[in-house]
């Protein structure tokens, strides 16, 4: 009798493996989602991109599901930086941060000519010190912190008018940031205030 004559073809089909297509979008992970988030608040702090601007990519970064849709929330950013030091610099006009924009260990002003305003009330304040350096030639400068944030200034050197900032009692147990500003101001001042909440 022919053995091979009752074989199953049942062997067959095990063998047989479904791949998906190969056009098929590739789901993204939460951590792709994060360093989308991520560039889109550094290149906002460095002023690639504007308010407005951030805030239509971070709708795109945060909805997306696919590499394919993640695209254009990134589109036309400078790559991405292996330090956390960024510098803002302007020649002249106004240099205006402010809403949940994410602020490095280092931040660099610089600006010839125009008002610098920096608004840290909102912002995303992930190390206990923060070092701001400030060269400005003239105009004023504005800086709100945290409600609970401690500034130092005495590393900030003014060729004109004196800094005006009326240092807050800090509550115990408050742990709010360190903000360190230094750097040279010529012919302006500097306000800071505190959040009121």
């Amino acid at each position: 009798m022919d053995v091979g004559a009752f074989a199953s073809p049942v062997r067959h089909e095990s063998e047989t493996v479904t791949s998906p297509p190969e056009d098929a979008p590739i789901p993204i992970s939460e951590d792709d989602r994060d360093t989308a988030v991520q560039r889109l608040q550094d290149a906002y702090a460095a002023g690639h991109i504007s308010h407005e601007d951030m805030d239509g990519r971070l709708d795109l970064a945060l909805t997306a599901r696919t590499h394919s849709e993640l695209v254009p929330a990134l589109a036309s950013l400078p790559a991405e930086s292996t330090t956390t030091t960024s510098t803002i610099a302007a020649a002249g006009g106004r240099i205006h941060r402010r809403g949940p924009w994410r602020v490095p260990r280092f931040l660099k002003v610089e600006s010839a000519v125009g008002r610098v305003r920096l608004d840290l009330s909102r912002a995303v304040i992930e190390h206990p010190v923060v070092d701001i350096e400030l060269q400005l030639g003239t105009g004023r400068a504005k800086i709100k912190v945290p409600r609970d944030a401690i500034v130092e200034i005495e590393g900030l050197r003014t060729g004109w008018k004196d800094s005006r900032y009326k240092p807050r009692r800090r509550s115990p147990g408050t742990g709010g940031p360190t903000i360190r500003i230094s750097g040279a101001m010529g012919f302006g001042r500097l306000t800071i205030r505190h959040a009121r909440r």
